[in-house]
């Protein structure tokens, strides 16, 4: 995997501009932090976003990927608001799970989603290296 950072540019917070690799992949579908029961623990979107990056976590694995496989994000969250009052919550969660594995990644406020609790929604692009 390589890191894809044109000269003079700044350095992104938390994400990457860009990423080339190559290998198997493996794709989750919009990914949200209930439980096994689909009940939400967490009303909260820093709660809800550490089960969303734990649920990710479990995913992956399925697919015998790590989160350091991971090479794009797409976030879905319901307000951006709380997403920022919530910023160094969710920033703590996502190293605790991903560790400092930053991939490409775009945040999105949508009005919904389609479970009604849900306030986070994440989708994973992971590229497995052909030698793992």
């Amino acid at each position: 995997m390589k890191i894809l950072q044109p000269p003079g540019w700044p350095r992104p917070k938390g994400y990457s501009n860009g990423i080339s690799a190559s290998g198997r992949l493996v794709v989750t579908g919009g990914i949200v932090g209930w439980n096994e029961r689909e009940e939400f623990p967490h009303k909260d979107m820093a709660g809800q976003a550490r089960g969303t990056f734990e649920n990710i976590a479990a995913v992956l694995a399925e697919g015998d990927a790590k989160p350091d496989h991971m090479i794009r994000m797409t976030w879905y969250i319901t307000s951006k608001r709380e997403y920022l009052a919530s910023i160094k919550d969710i920033g703590s969660a996502y190293r605790d799970v991903f560790g400092k594995n930053f991939p490409a990644m775009a945040v999105v406020e949508v009005s919904a989603l389609m479970e009604d609790d849900a306030k986070i929604e994440i989708e994973v692009l992971a590229v497995v290296p052909e030698d793992k």
